[in-house]
């Protein structure tokens, strides 16, 4: 029982890095039906710019945890803004293009914002400044950190948060608005443009928190992270149902779980060989097998083509 809540500790604060990720590729797919490729990179460059500044603070003397949240501040300030970027640069004016033209340009992009982070911070792999205390915690036999009760306590406040912004704001009614119908929507005097943009940014900061959490929770980072996170995070969008944002809350951290048990039990009872290294065989083989089922994911609802 110890191993099996120590798996589910493992699952659920890597499940609730996924969740926030996914939130991004969910927010954008339900209002405008692109799945956003480049958002895993602009994870990875969220988490890298928090490295630069927390790193510059730290040796100028200032205090780990103010530098920390000085370090957060210009990640999601950051990401916010190259969200906006790639929104109004590289996808608004294919807006009416056919849909695989949208597709094809977010991978380019992805490619581009390698290529820039390698450029801007080289090859190598970065060690992420420590800013919060090492304290081992333990409860029913499986131990944990205080870094990860923070990561679920801060995930779950947050998507409680967006919750909050698309169902009880203004803002979240226009949204919820363009998702249906963009030209009704904007007859009813709503700005998609800015419903838009609204999106992108917001997913953007939520990708910037989620790799700031990777950060402090491996302590390293590189160039090529955003990729894997990134397709580990659309994988747990279109499990719990791409478009639907508690799909991809419940779709993350089930992901995480699955990874977690998958990575302990069956990697235990194959000797080792299907073990950690292996841990993305357990994800995917589940994805498949929902799909087979239930080709809307889990919480999705069976809707028409969009035009």
């Amino acid at each position: 029982m110890d191993i099996f809540l120590q798996q589910i500790i493992n699952g659920l604060v890597q499940g609730s890095i996924y969740a926030l990720v996914a939130l991004g590729y969910t927010m954008v797919y339900g209002i405008m039906g692109l799945i956003n490729f480049a958002h895993g990179e602009v994870v990875m460059i969220g988490t890298l710019i928090a490295i630069t500044v927390i790193g510059s603070l730290v040796q100028a003397g200032v205090p780990a945890l103010f530098a920390g949240l000085a370090g957060m501040g210009a990640a999601v300030a950051g990401c916010m803004l190259l969200g906006w970027g790639l929104e109004r640069v590289a996808y608004r004016p294919l807006r009416n293009a056919p849909r695989l033209t949208p597709l094809i340009t977010a991978i380019g992009m992805s490619i581009i914002l390698q290529n820039v982070a390698m450029i801007a911070w080289g090859r190598n792999y970065l060690t992420f400044p420590p800013i919060l205390p090492k304290v081992d915690l333990e409860f029913a036999g499986a131990n944990f950190t205080l870094i990860q009760v923070i990561i679920v306590v801060v995930s779950a406040l947050t998507m409680g948060a967006l919750l909050f912004l698309i169902y009880r704001t203004k803002l979240g009614m226009a949204m919820r608005a363009t998702a249906q119908n963009p030209a009704v929507a904007n007859l009813m005097g709503v700005n998609s443009n800015r419903v838009i943009s609204a999106a992108f940014v917001i997913g953007s900061a939520l990708g910037a928190l989620a790799g700031i959490m990777v950060g402090t929770y491996y302590e390293i980072a590189h160039y090529q992270m955003g990729f894997m996170l990134g397709l580990k995070a659309f994988t747990a969008a279109v499990l719990g149902g791409i478009g639907n944002l508690v799909g991809a809350m419940l779709g993350g951290i089930l992901l995480g779980i699955i990874e977690a048990l998958g990575a302990g039990y069956i990697g235990d009872l194959t000797g080792g060989f299907l073990g950690s290294h292996y841990q993305d065989i357990f994800a995917f083989v589940v994805l498949i097998v929902v799909l087979m089922f239930k080709p809307s994911g889990l919480f999705g609802e069976k809707t028409g083509d969009r035009a």
